[in-house]
């Protein structure tokens, strides 16, 4: 009983997409390219156009009958679905599932079919094959919704949240689960390789070893539930993405001579730079000019990326990338406006093996590989550095597979508690966290050739036990691991006395001298997270009572001298915030899906700050069910870092992050 067809669309026929406005075929750029005729460099081919298609009748795949299922799905990352399955099926697929974001990977379309049987008793259980993808927050937001679903709710029964994948030439990380519903789950296993190698190793064969938990969360961990954890707003509007320039005319090599006017270049920074400690590059800034103005007051670098940038924009789907081509499509003016007055900021690779902060001149131009914070205080930048961030970083973020965390922006800083302590010392910690940049920086400027992973690769081996060899011993001598060590050691001790854990730290020196003490290093892990989770609730409970503990006041609550407690009822004038609705109200959308688009659009479109009451306003039926509707998208918007928000007069206000 096999059948060989669509499994998530079904459709009765395709035909050529008709543009509404001009009556003409759609169509898009094929990705063919052609040598420029003056530049002599590669651009997009304008000739190769491929027709997009128009589905017929569309609705989601029926499935046949089963009690259980097991699939290996395609393993097609969301960015990748246009490019391979067209431009016709990936908007028809989106607009067919209104219940699905249109951020997730292909497999999540059968994760959310299969989730949906089980939900509803038409199957017993499933399992599925995916890349391990499914455990970053686009993708997870699916299983986070059936596993905390107010009606029937599923549970993982199984998983392995990384398993190197090998077959042929292909080699991939992927994540296996299984799934079902609550009530017939009688045990937890979670399977982990039981050695880390890369996805080039050649080894064929993968160990793993399975051990019971009690209970396997949405990103296919287990132990302290950090996923639960609120976004603060004592961390909003200071930590972002790095810019996205889309356009490699923008940046050049130090040794390029390229002769351009100097008022609008700077230095340029990659993840890759951030490791290397030494940039070589440079990148074109035009940020706040309009395109009269560039060819006026920079009239070679108009006519350098009228040549290299222009026509690969004008090859864009996105209308914004071709009508403003000389600007970079992520150009962070929140950014620039929070380092405005900073002679430096914060900075960690995206994705890194080891979790490392590093200050930068604020005259430099972050990409988006790069994760900033708007501080420019050094008694952060130890926190950052402390054992108590590293351990939340590395469990709220997301791993690529291979050994590579990556620092979400919105989950690992966004929700992370900071201690509230003395100035004295907060004193101590800063001038650790300063000797702790100068440090790494003034061995690469004496050293070259190493790198910061490098020197974390031998702190690593040095804290492990492990015996140095000669050219280890060689290293350390250059690089300073020992002194390197006694920094970070001291900062750990700190921090613990900084949050009033002492109690932790005879544990944490515990696997000092036990290194390969596995139970014991997991017995300080999960404390460390545990009490971090319960500081993010006592933190979000204090903000909605009105105490906010802002990192960086002067900028974040410029207007508030003091943040005090409110006290309920005592010497507070209530305020009524005014609502105004708009001249032709439109219905608010009924489908899950509709409802995240018009509230991002609605944001995003209009500007400023929002709160729940004058959102509702907006829409037809302005009820107590909408208002609850609206919270709830506005919560899921915040918590995939669209949308941010902070409290002003005891009333949550909201804003775009764009």
């Amino acid at each position: 009983n096999i059948e060989c067809r669509d499994a998530v669309l079904a459709y009765d026929g395709t035909k050529p997409a008709i543009a509404a406005k001009t009556g003409k075929v759609r169509t898009r750029w094929g990705g063919k390219m052609m040598i420029h005729p003056v530049t002599g460099q590669e651009v997009p081919d304008p000739s190769d156009q491929v027709e997009i298609l128009e589905y017929i009748n569309p609705r989601e795949a029926v499935w046949p009958e089963a009690d259980y299922i097991v699939s290996n799905p395609p393993f097609l990352g969301n960015a990748r679905m246009r490019e391979y399955l067209g431009d016709g099926y990936a908007e028809t697929l989106r607009k067919v599932y209104k219940d699905v974001p249109d951020t997730i990977d292909f497999v999540m379309y059968w994760w959310h079919k299969a989730a949906n049987l089980t939900r509803i008793d038409k199957l017993q259980r499933f399992g599925l094959i995916t890349t391990n993808s499914i455990c970053q927050p686009r993708s997870r937001i699916i299983v986070e919704r059936f596993l905390n679903s107010k009606q029937k709710q599923l549970e993982i029964f199984f998983a392995i949240p990384e398993h190197h994948w090998i077959e042929g030439d292909a080699a991939v990380c992927v994540s296996m689960m299984g799934v079902s519903a609550t009530s017939s789950i009688s045990f937890f296993r979670i399977g982990k390789q039981k050695q880390a190698r890369s996805l080039d190793s050649n080894e064929k064969e993968v160990k793993v070893a399975f051990f019971n938990v009690k209970k396997i969360l949405a990103d296919l961990t287990h132990g302290v539930d950090i996923l639960s954890a609120k976004t603060l707003n004592q961390n909003s509007k200071i930590c972002y993405q790095g810019m996205k320039l889309c356009g490699e005319g923008f940046v050049f090599n130090f040794t390029e001579n390229l002769e351009l006017e100097p008022e609008f270049i700077k230095p340029f920074f990659g993840g890759r730079d951030l490791v290397s400690g030494k940039p070589e590059r440079y990148a074109i800034d035009l940020f706040g000019l309009d395109e009269h103005d560039v060819q006026e007051k920079a009239p070679k670098i108009y006519n350098h990326i009228l040549e290299a940038i222009k026509p690969m924009r004008l090859a864009s789907r996105n209308i914004n990338l071709s009508k403003y081509w000389w600007i970079y499509e992520r150009p962070r003016p929140d950014f620039r406006k929070s380092i405005e007055l900073l002679r430096r900021f914060i900075a960690t690779p995206r994705t890194s093996k080891h979790r490392f902060f590093v200050f930068l001149q604020s005259n430099v131009i972050p990409e988006s590989e790069i994760v900033v914070i708007s501080i420019d205080d050094a008694y952060i930048l130890g926190l950052l550095s402390s054992i108590c961030h590293q351990k939340w970083a590395i469990i709220a973020g997301t791993n690529l597979g291979g050994n590579t965390p990556r620092y979400n922006n919105s989950l690992c800083f966004s929700s992370f508690p900071f201690p509230d302590l003395p100035e004295d010392l907060k004193q101590k910690i800063r001038e650790l966290g300063e000797r702790l940049d100068s440090h790494r920086k003034q061995v690469q400027a004496n050293h070259p050739e190493i790198t910061i992973t490098a020197m974390y690769n031998c702190l690593e081996k040095m804290r492990s036990g492990e015996p140095f060899t000669d050219g280890d011993r060689e290293f350390n001598n250059k690089a300073l691991i020992t002194t390197l060590k006694q920094i970070h050691d001291d900062l750990d001790r700190l921090t613990f006395q900084a949050y009033g854990w002492d109690d932790l730290i005879p544990l944490w020196q515990q696997t000092q001298t036990e290194p390969n003490n596995t139970e014991i290093k997991e017995q300080l892990e999960q404390s460390i997270l545990q009490r971090l989770v319960d500081l993010n609730v006592e933190r979000a409970q204090e903000e909605r009572n009105g105490l906010i503990r802002w990192l960086r006041p002067d900028y974040q609550a410029p207007d508030q001298v003091t943040t005090q407690k409110v006290i309920e009822g005592v010497g507070v004038e209530e305020k009524i915030e005014e609502t105004i609705a708009p001249p032709e109200q439109q219905k608010f959308p009924a489908k899950l899906k509709d409802q995240l688009a018009t509230i991002r659009d609605l944001l995003r479109s209009q500007g400023g700050e929002w709160t729940v009451p004058q959102i509702s306003a907006q829409f037809k039926n302005n009820s107590t069910k909408q208002q609850t509707a609206i919270q709830n998208c506005l919560d899921s918007l915040e918590a995939l870092g669209i949308i941010l928000s902070h409290i002003e007069a005891q009333t949550k206000r909201y804003f775009t992050t764009d």
